[in-house]
């Protein structure tokens, strides 16, 4: 069973091109670190802006760069049927373990069109599927009774990545859903979910702070929550700044002020405002990481 910190890698350019060898750096710096795993081409990764052979050079690359070191999720999901089945396709071809499956944005289906789209999918392509919920983006939200429905008819929908902070949703799909794994969507929601018996975080943190949130996730499932919640405590103030402006744009700066990658993004996402820069600045010196 996957657990634990997933990172929700960023995806490195260079002149306007993905950064090979900077993607590589970061995944290697991810299983040195001890991360559970690695999503790429997520939001993190800046998947709206990858073109269609991007986004599977990115999934390939990961795969085999990863070497079977670590668990590679690819991040497959789309608002066109058509487009998350030939993506998620792609990665199990190529070596993927997992699938993760946002929920359709924009063309806000009814929950019968969710459960035919997710049903598509998990019956074309035979591999372990986790439907990540995040209305904020998506404008709608998978119904627990859906994702139930879903998730029974269809072994390889394994669980879901749940960015929301709505912590009764969180005790209903664990309750009514056998076997079922969830893991947060949101750094500062990793203890509360956890505690409710979600199985760990998929972490935008972690692309800077692997082995801090990898202590938090170990702690809450070995039911330290002592220690657990000294971790939260710890971070917080990191969880709080790198969401300052949109995701990835805190992160991804954070780690070109680390030297990691080029601070360089894709339109319509564009540079931190220079005050936020240097409140995120201050805060990563607090943590030794300047």
């Amino acid at each position: 069973m996957l657990k634990g910190s997933i990172t929700a890698l960023i995806t490195p350019f260079k002149n306007g091109n993905v950064d090979y060898g900077a993607l590589e750096k970061l995944v290697e710096f991810q299983i040195e670190d001890g991360t559970d795993g690695i999503l790429v081409c997520g939001t993190s990764g800046e998947s709206p802006t990858l073109s269609y052979e991007e986004h599977e050079a990115v999934i390939e690359f990961a795969v085999k760069s990863s070497k079977n070191r670590i668990h590679i999720m690819a991040g497959t999901g789309a608002n066109s049927t058509e487009e998350a089945i030939r993506f998620t396709s792609f990665a199990k071809a190529v070596g993927a373990n997992s699938a993760l499956l946002v929920v359709p944005y924009y063309n806000k289906p009814t929950q019968e069109g969710l459960y035919r789209h997710f049903s598509k999918i998990a019956k074309e392509v035979d591999i372990d599927i986790y439907i990540y919920n995040i209305p904020s983006r998506t404008g709608i939200e998978i119904s627990v009774d859906t994702m139930e429905r879903i998730a029974k008819e269809h072994p390889n929908i394994k669980g879901s990545k749940e960015s929301t902070p709505n912590m009764d949703r969180i005790s209903e799909i664990l309750k009514r859903i056998p076997n079922f794994t969830v893991f947060s969507g949101d750094d500062s929601l990793t203890l509360p979910m956890m505690s409710l018996g979600a199985k760990g975080v998929v972490s935008v943190v972690s692309n800077i702070m692997p082995k801090e949130l990898k202590k938090l996730t170990d702690y809450a499932l070995n039911g330290d929550y002592e220690k657990a919640r000294e971790m939260h405590y710890y971070l917080l103030d990191m969880f709080k700044i790198l969401f300052i402006e949109t995701n990835p744009v805190p992160v991804k700066t954070a780690l070109s002020l680390m030297n990691m990658v080029k601070k360089e993004f894709r339109l319509p996402l564009c540079e931190m405002i220079p005050q936020n820069e240097e409140k995120l600045k201050e805060v990563m010196k607090r943590y030794n990481l300047l």
